[in-house]
């Protein structure tokens, strides 16, 4: 018989990040329990004959006790969320597996559009050239900088900052990297300086935001820190949105001291009357730098991929494991 695999994909939709391939590839090896298909079929039913859960379903401490033939959960939103019971997970051999590595190379791309935006003024430019304010040659240029030889930092240096900082060495920055989970020599293969979350504010005139939401990292740019910031200094926000206090961020930008990016945003949608709307010095976007259709149909292949490999006895290569060091400290938020 067929290993069975509970495919219970939502917010995600089957299709979004299945290619027809892939999702044949999934049926040949497989016994499918499609529940997007038969929304009202029990996944209770199904757990205990189960070896792969692909979705995030709760899987509380009973469910997981109940499914004795579990060995992966494929977590196909992006997020460890805090409704799977980890520890029993682990205690059992189950897999935690999250898709997040599929949205690296769109994410980095899309930071970078931004970096080169705010260090040029284009899409500023772009909107006064359409309210017929165009300002030629270099009267538009007063606060133009380069990225070649800039001043760079990096909070985060996870999937989304080393394919960054990979996109960055053309440029050949002077690269500052915070992050508390890596020791130096990792930072220093990849090109960066290791350095401390004040020092790469204070150093970096360009910065890029991916740190990760955990108790630690709430409100890491705050009133403080975020004043460490030289003037002019431009940030891009893509990662997660409680790393910063917005009021404090604010009140920074509406002094039209600091330029700023920002794809994430602690209400979503922004509400209408948002005073960051009103801002020149600020680039709105709509959570939109990895949910690319490239990025989701990565999903269905990683997925196929790395449950080959543990049906075989081997450990998956493609998607990010769950760690029991770490998954406690996520303050992640499912994306809707």
């Amino acid at each position: 018989m067929k290993p069975t695999v509970i495919l219970a994909p939502a917010p995600q939709r089957r299709d979004r990040i299945f290619t027809s391939e892939a999702l044949a590839a999934l049926h040949d090896r497989y016994d499918v329990v499609d529940l997007e298909e038969r929304p009202d079929a029990d996944l209770g039913e199904h757990l205990p004959r189960a070896f792969a859960v692909i979705g995030q379903p709760d899987l509380g401490t009973a469910a997981l006790e109940s499914a004795r033939e579990l060995r992966v959960i494929a977590n196909v939103e992006g997020n460890f969320f805090p409704n799977v019971d980890y520890a029993t997970a682990f205690r059992h051999g189950v897999r935690v597996l999250s898709c997040g590595p599929a949205y690296a190379g769109a994410v980095s791309e899309y930071a970078l559009a931004l970096a080169l935006d705010l260090a040029r003024g284009i899409s500023r430019e772009d909107r006064a050239a359409r309210r017929g304010e165009e300002r030629y040659f270099g009267a538009g240029n007063d606060d133009a900088v380069l990225l070649s030889r800039a001043n760079i930092g990096i909070l985060g240096f996870g999937n989304l900052g080393r394919a960054t900082a990979e996109l960055l060495a053309p440029f050949r920055p002077r690269l500052r990297v915070y992050d508390p989970w890596l020791p130096a020599s990792v930072v220093a293969a990849s090109g960066g300086e290791p350095s401390s979350l004040d020092e790469t504010l204070r150093q970096s005139d360009i910065v890029f935001v991916f740190a990760t939401v955990t108790s630690e990292s709430t409100h890491m740019l705050d009133r403080r820190t975020l004043g460490l910031l030289p003037d002019r200094a431009r940030l891009i926000l893509v990662s997660r949105a409680a790393v910063v206090d917005y009021d404090a961020l604010l009140a920074e930008l509406s002094t039209g001291r600091l330029y700023a990016a920002v794809d994430v945003w602690p209400e979503e949608p922004l509400p209408a009357g948002s005073p960051f709307r009103t801002l020149d010095n600020v680039i709105l976007s709509a959570h939109r730098a990895g949910g690319i259709p490239q990025a989701y149909a990565l999903i269905g292949d990683m997925v196929v991929d790395d449950l080959a490999l543990i049906e075989q006895g081997l450990p998956p290569v493609r998607m990010q494991q769950a760690s029991p060091e770490l998954v406690g400290r996520y303050r992640n938020r499912p994306v809707t």
